[in-house]
């Protein structure tokens, strides 16, 4: 906005990965505001993330303001400094395990990140991946974290963008050295509220909340999270509703000459020799996407609110097409 100020307003952020459809939020919800968080409501929001991701130990989970806190605490929970990240993906796990002094290693073929995987080794991986999504099979995760667990180290498995996908990794959670990452804002719509999980074994878990301390999650987020995790009808519309919406993205994006390297039901990821000359054409028309300073031929455009960004999206599209 600062580089574009003549450009039509608002502004249509299609930059952040982030459901157009936020879970509706109550009036008991906000006056939570009020209370610190109970105990017995902690419980009731375990219970409901335990269900979702098919977790049988409440021991295991802990609850925090966002996987982005959690991202940058593991470092400190875990004492190994030999990490290798299935790339390229979010560049938080990179930061935050350089910040914290580890020797970091990035493989973008997961055939080669095995063969890379030494004692003690930690090994990160989002499934789906941001920002192509790449998914692996629990076959595959299986081999990846038996392989890590022999040898003493830990998979971090990232699963930010996974709940509208049909597995969860809590399927395999008990077998293996795993700590998964569960994010709640992005899928519900509602970063905001700061609400993300961590699922491992209990020492684990028990050495994350320590650092964590008490109230760990706040009220507002122990009320919405627990109702829209038990929220099954909710789920199943607006992962029909996205479903739809990435279909209608990727076709224009086709139309508009842009080739497909991947998506999720959340983004869709392209490639354009062109690409900044678009990112900036974009901004100009007030519509602003992802783009890649290391791979400046990509773009990553998230799902429009509503028909009014629908329509302005395709506008512009169709402009350049023209133009090409």
């Amino acid at each position: 906005m600062k580089h574009f100020p003549s450009a039509p307003k608002p502004f249509v952020d299609l930059s952040t990965g982030i459901s157009p459809y936020p879970y509706p939020i109550s009036e008991k919800d906000l006056v939570m505001i009020t209370a610190l968080p109970q105990i017995g409501e902690e419980i009731e929001l375990y219970k409901a993330a335990a269900n979702a991701y098919k977790i049988k130990d409440l021991d295991r989970i802990v609850g925090a303001s966002g996987t982005q806190l959690l991202i940058s605490l593991l470092p400190y929970v875990l004492v190994q400094r030999h990490v290798l990240i299935l790339g390229p993906t979010y560049s938080g796990h990179e930061i935050s395990w350089k910040n914290a002094g580890a020797s970091v290693q990035i493989v973008e073929d997961s055939t080669k990140l095995q063969k890379a995987i030494k004692n003690q080794s930690i090994v990160v991986m989002c499934n789906p991946n941001n920002p192509d999504g790449r998914i692996l099979s629990l076959q595959e995760i299986e081999a990846i974290a038996a392989d890590v667990t022999q040898k003493g180290g830990w998979l971090i498995l990232d699963e930010a963008y996974a709940d509208f996908e049909d597995f969860s990794g809590g399927e395999i959670l008990e077998k293996f050295n795993i700590i998964m990452l569960r994010s709640f804002g992005k899928s519900y719509g509602l970063p905001g509220v700061r609400l993300g999980f961590l699922v491992s074994t209990v020492s684990v878990a028990n050495r994350m909340r320590l650092i964590l301390g008490d109230w760990s999650v706040n009220s507002v987020a122990i009320s919405v999270g627990t109702r829209a995790l038990k929220d099954v009808s909710w789920q199943e519309e607006i992962k029909k509703k996205l479903k739809e919406d990435i279909l209608r993205l990727s076709a224009l994006l086709q139309e508009a000459q842009l080739s497909i390297k991947g998506k999720s039901r959340l983004f869709c990821l392209v490639s354009h020799p062109q690409a900044q000359r678009f990112w900036e054409f974009l901004c100009k028309r007030g519509i602003v996407v992802r783009s890649f300073e290391e791979r400046p031929q990509e773009l990553r455009f998230g799902i429009p609110r509503n028909e009014e960004e629908w329509t302005r999206l395709e506008e512009a599209c169709w402009q350049w097409q023209n133009m090409q």
